[in-house]
């Protein structure tokens, strides 16, 4: 495993692997790794030529008041485990070398995608996460991209990007990976107590509840919305940011589940903001 560090030696080694006629497969992270990004790498090395990792933690999508003092940056431990997973280039650039002094241009994200759920909650973080993503794929270049389904909002403003602008590379998306409780991996859930931990731990509970309500045949959005939601609530120490029913492709509301739709919700507990999604068919029998 190579570690890089400046942009120029980035692109040039994807040049010559490109031009060597490998499919190169890219992870973009912001470290701390899990085993969610770890099935979005082992995916990339089997099936793709080359495989780049990058970690990064991305100033301009955090705002002000936010967590990017304290986002947890463990790199020596990160470099272990990728040893294990046979990457070919771990890109580490510094912040400097993605915005340096002078630096002006961003990506202007705007429409629906940025404006609704973490759009709303978080001003600016999708103008920021559009920019390194769009600064990420031109330096590496990538045939194919790998992200999660868990942050689907930004994965549909990446695709959407993709598109409009004209980058080549293929937008993978994996599901979502899950500890044993059910909750969803996050590397802001090293910011968990026990106690925070327990109550987040309604998240998935809340989602096996409208998952239920759907597969027994109830329609109305609103209906299977509010079961999600009484679970949430049953415990003081969960706050919701947003919990709405929403179509699978570009995350409008919907008033029926006619076949089916995604639950998309944000909460906080202990001062942890978690997402999560997942998706409700009605009327089957199947959860």
């Amino acid at each position: 495993m190579k570690i890089i560090r400046s942009v120029r030696e980035m692109r040039d080694v994807s040049f010559r692997n490109r031009t060597a006629l490998k499919t190169v497969g890219f992870v973009p992270t912001m470290g701390c790794l899990h085993e969610g990004h770890i099935s979005l790498i082992r995916s990339s090395v089997s099936e793709c030529d080359f495989t780049v990792v990058s970690v990064f933690v991305n100033p301009v999508q955090f705002a002000e008041g936010e967590d990017l003092e304290k986002y947890p940056r463990e790199l020596d431990r990160d470099i272990s485990l990728l040893e294990k997973e046979n990457i070919d280039v771990l890109f580490v650039p510094d912040t400097r070398e993605m915005y340096p002094e002078g630096y002006s241009i961003y990506v202007d994200a705007q429409g629906g995608l940025t404006e609704r759920f973490c759009g709303a909650s978080r001003p600016g973080h999708f103008r920021g996460v559009a920019t390194v993503v769009a600064k990420l794929f031109n330096i590496v270049d990538p045939d194919k991209s790998y992200f999660g389904q868990k942050d689907i909002q930004q994965v549909l403003l990446i695709k959407k990007m993709v598109a409009d602008l004209n980058f080549r590379t293929e937008i993978r998306v994996l599901p979502t990976v899950r500890d044993s409780n059910g909750l969803a991996m996050s590397s802001r859930n090293r910011y968990l107590s026990q106690e925070d931990t327990r109550r987040a731990l309604l998240i998935f509970k809340a989602i096996e509840k409208a998952k239920e309500t759907a597969a027994l045949g109830e329609k109305s959005a609103e209906v299977i919305r509010k079961s999600a939601v009484d679970v949430l609530l049953s415990d003081g120490g969960v706050t919701i940011d947003y919990i709405d029913v929403v179509d699978v492709f570009d995350l409008e509301t919907v008033k029926e589940v006619k076949d089916k739709a995604l639950l998309i919700l944000a909460v906080v507990t202990g001062g942890t903001r978690l997402i999560d999604n997942a998706e409700i068919i009605s009327g089957t029998g199947k959860v």
